[in-house]
């Protein structure tokens, strides 16, 4: 966890705040307060108004953690000198866009600013005593925009460390009547750094409101996304950003499940299945797309009948038969041909990812080329989850007439029972009992029909069947 210098001129500010603490003190009345969590406790700390300009926006809040890596140059400026006008500005600008593309104007941000010159703010912010925001970062940033000059907010005790501000902030975020949640990058960075200060699993979830194994679930999530920013790293150092796999939260946790149920199967299996929809995902197929990269997938090997060789690394050189371990003189099996293949392929479709989007400083021909690739990947990737969507609805329709056969088997067994019940019971309506028959010997007969086509070598299901009807039911 970061822990930032006090801002400039934070005597001067730490000054001002205590003598408006003062002011409101002495003038008597009721006061308004602020609740905050802290240590398991409610603490409650005094309102005043503070000038917005003054303010700084909070270089460690978890509200933009993700969006950071947007713009690499600016970033770096941020981590060097998070209160200089270019970073504030920085700041700012990430509090207005979408979490999701930070490319764009947020709809969000412009409604809580509508509603701000409408209806003036609701609730006081919160800041530190050299005024760091600790909450209400987006909201200072609306009245910025609007050019109103100053902002209610409470007043953390002069006493909070970075520690006591970070949790302060993830404790308000994550009531349940905050308006503005955190994105989902965002609520991963979060769990990640409060598992770093070493609180359990349980604590975790317990705060974030959800389930323990949601929490591990969210703890790979991160951990995968992390390995495929590393991987997406050319010799340049160009990579792909953690804003880059926003959006994609349910496609992530499908995979997952996924993974964890093929895994226990087939190890190999789940590796490969999971470098490909990673791939698809990155390439920016829909969640019902996604789904159709599975274990019959992977079996009718779809992808290495689309896949061309230039794109795919076909031909290159074999991987090695183990790895050794250093010290110990032995060596482990290394990764199966096919992971290795499926790795090396989602590789180059990474860093291709990386050259288009973030590399601003790559000649124009390597950003051609790079583009070419993707194209080329995103073809194979769409023929083949389509020929597997065919597939997928031919053995569904071909699966059909069974199952359906089969609801019905389990209803007459039913009937069956509940036959024996009326009989005892002597509650049975036995002439609506009998037509109901006739009409089951009347479907019985069309189904016989249908079966007997086409079937010069019938089953003994359905020669029965047939035979049945022929015979009028006397069988």
């Amino acid at each position: 966890m970061r822990k930032f210098p006090p801002p400039p001129r934070a005597a001067e500010f730490s000054e001002l705040i205590k003598k408006r603490l003062e002011e409101v003190k002495s003038a008597g009345g009721t006061r308004e307060t602020v609740t905050i969590d802290w240590n398991e406790q409610q603490a409650h700390v005094e309102v005043i108004d503070l000038p917005v300009k003054s303010l700084y926006f909070n270089p460690g809040t978890h509200r933009i953690r993700a969006q950071r890596s947007h713009d690499p140059a600016r970033d770096a400026v941020l981590d060097k000198d998070a209160w200089c006008d270019d970073s504030q500005n920085y700041l700012q600008y990430l509090l207005s866009v979408l979490p999701t593309n930070p490319s764009l104007r947020d709809p969000e941000f412009d409604k809580l600013k509508e509603s701000l010159k409408d209806f003036g703010q609701n609730d006081p912010g919160l800041v530190t005593h050299h005024g760091i925001l600790v909450n209400g970062n987006t909201r200072a940033a609306a009245l910025r925009e609007l050019g109103i000059q100053s902002m209610r907010v409470g007043v953390l005790p002069e006493s909070f460390t970075w520690s006591d501000i970070n949790a302060v902030e993830l404790s308000l975020q994550l009531r349940k009547d905050h308006r503005r949640d955190y994105s989902y990058i965002n609520r991963l960075l979060a769990m990640k750094e409060q598992a770093e200060l070493g609180r359990t699993p349980e604590a975790i979830a317990k705060d974030f409101r959800i389930k323990t194994p949601t929490y591990h679930q969210e703890r790979w999530i991160l951990s995968v996304i992390e390995d495929l920013i590393e991987r997406s790293r050319s010799g340049g150092g160009t990579g792909l950003r953690l804003v880059d796999w926003e959006g994609d939260q349910e496609k992530l946790k499908e995979l997952q499940r996924l993974y964890e149920k093929l895994k226990t199967l087939d190890h190999d299996a789940a590796e490969v299945l999971k470098e490909w929809r990673l791939a698809a995902i990155l390439l920016g197929f829909s969640k019902t797309d996604v789904r159709h990269i599975d274990e019959d997938f992977l079996k009718a090997q779809y992808l290495e009948k689309t896949m061309p060789a230039g794109v795919s690394g076909a031909g290159a050189a074999g991987e090695p038969d183990g790895v050794a371990i250093p010290g110990l003189g032995i060596s482990v099996p290394a990764a199966s041909s096919e992971v290795s293949s499926a790795r090396s392929l989602n590789d180059r479709i990474l860093r291709a990812a990386a050259t288009v989007r973030t590399g601003d400083d790559l000649l124009d021909a390597d950003k051609a080329e790079a583009q070419a690739l993707l194209d080329d990947a995103e073809k194979a990737f769409d023929s083949a989850i389509d020929a597997a969507g065919r597939d997928a609805r031919i053995r569904k329709r071909k699966q059909l007439a069974p199952a359906r056969l089969g609801e019905a088997i389990a209803c007459i067994d039913q009937c069956v029972v509940e036959l024996v019940q009326a009989r005892a019971q002597r509650t049975l309506d036995e002439e609506a009992f009998d037509d109901a028959v006739v009409k089951l010997r009347e479907s019985l007969v069309k189904l016989a029909q249908q079966a007997g086509r086409g079937m010069p070598n019938p089953g003994d299901g359905v020669a029965w069947l047939v035979d049945a009807a022929a015979s009028g039911g006397t069988q």
